[in-house]
């Protein structure tokens, strides 16, 4: 290993803590690693300074590391990502005078999203009879798992994501205050921006993305396969570097301490309570004080969610395919899933720990087919709602 000093950004959610830890608690400096972590807010900023190579890693969207590895809404720069930060995490956040809305015309389990999706529908109905604006939804990024999360959620319940509501971007941190001033009705975005409005009362978390999608791949360490193909032995560092950090992360024992890390003013800069919350699956969803426990809230690095799965990187391509952002190819699909790289991540780790890979692979979305990544077109087909082109 050469020992050079790595520069790595990342956004301000708590997805980034095995980052943020790894530097912190120095595993990293462990593995002979000098790391400068630089916060950013936009993750076209991100994906920008890794691809032009002012960082040498980034936490990043997985779809953002797909687009830029397909020349995808910005240029062609393929990235491989050799761990996985954090399957779910995401959840659906919308203001008081949305939920009630909901609320009001919701016929079954609130916690269903199913039922929501179609509670929503007959909001937009009354909306559009009314002559009221469209409702507005805020995601972070057109190639984001929020934006195809918010689209698969309320498609399935006959809402046209295009045509019924509007969707805008916004960076995660803007989130909570776009809510406040009434510029969004509604957003999906990882932790702790949701808790943030909850906490602040200008918001219910509506869902967690684990109702929508039991297994969904988040955020990466990403980095450009140029620089993986030259730093072999650094990027296997890295790489146990961060499997320390889950582990850490992932011990009951050991997360007062990693909220209090990831709470510093040039980390995340969100109370250390609210984070741990967010690391225990514990999280407030209503100004009134309703509490909502899940095991599958965010997953840093049990169940195997650390190894990357190509499986995941298919069905994100799918969803670019539902929502005409690219078309259905075997090459882009290949290249698609040649993005997630259990390989590396098998090398660095070694045999004896990468044969444990943990839970179920499945994706488990809560409605349409069973995904099947060989027959893309065909699975798409179930799905009324779709821009794509077979």
């Amino acid at each position: 290993m050469t020992g050079l000093p790595l520069c790595i950004g990342f956004i301000p959610l708590v997805d980034a803590a095995a980052l943020i830890v790894a530097v912190d608690k120095g595993f990293a400096a462990a593995e002979g690693l000098d790391i400068t972590l630089v916060r950013e807010v936009s993750w076209s900023n991100v994906r920008d300074k890794l691809n032009i190579g002012l960082f040498d890693a980034a936490h990043l969207l997985a779809p953002v590391a797909i687009a830029s590895s397909l020349g995808l809404g910005h240029v062609k720069v393929p990235i491989v990502a050799p761990f996985n930060l954090g399957l779910n995490g995401n959840a659906i956040t919308v203001s008081p005078a949305l939920h009630a809305a909901i609320m009001g015309e919701i016929d079954g389990n609130p916690y269903d999203p199913m039922v929501t999706a179609l509670a929503l529908s007959r909001v937009v109905a009354a909306r559009r009879t009314s002559g009221a604006e469209p409702l507005t939804f805020g995601m972070t990024f057109p190639f984001s798992t929020h934006n195809y999360q918010l689209r698969f959620w309320m498609a399935a319940g006959g809402v046209d994501p295009d045509e019924d509501v509007r969707m805008v971007v916004l960076p995660p941190p803007y989130m909570v205050e776009s809510l406040a001033n009434g510029h969004v009705d509604a957003f999906c975005v990882g932790a702790p921006w949701n808790s943030v409005a909850v906490d602040l009362g200008v918001g219910h978390i509506l869902h967690f993305v684990s109702d929508i999608l039991v297994r969904a791949a988040e955020k990466v360490l990403a980095v450009r396969q140029t620089w993986s193909e030259k730093n072999p032995a650094v990027l296997a560092a890295l790489i146990r570097a961060h499997v320390r950090a889950a582990e850490f992360i992932e011990d009951p024992q050991n997360r007062a301490e990693a909220a209090q890390i990831l709470a510093r003013s040039d980390r995340l800069d969100v109370a250390a309570d609210v984070i741990k919350r967010t690391l225990d699956g514990r999280l407030k969803i209503s100004p009134d004080g309703t509490m909502r426990e899940s095991g599958r809230y965010l997953l840093v690095g049990r169940e195997g969610a650390a190894r990357p799965d190509p499986l995941q990187a298919a069905w994100l391509y799918t969803q670019m395919v539902r929502w005409g952002q690219a078309s259905v190819t075997p090459e882009a699909l290949a290249i698609a899933k040649s993005v997630l790289r259990p390989d590396l991540y098998d090398a660095a780790v070694g045999s004896d720990r990468a044969a444990v890979k943990g839970g179920s692979d499945a994706i488990g979305a809560f409605a349409g087919p069973v995904f099947d990544a060989n027959d893309i077109a065909g699975h798409l087909a179930a799905f009324k709602i779709r821009r794509g082109k077979s």
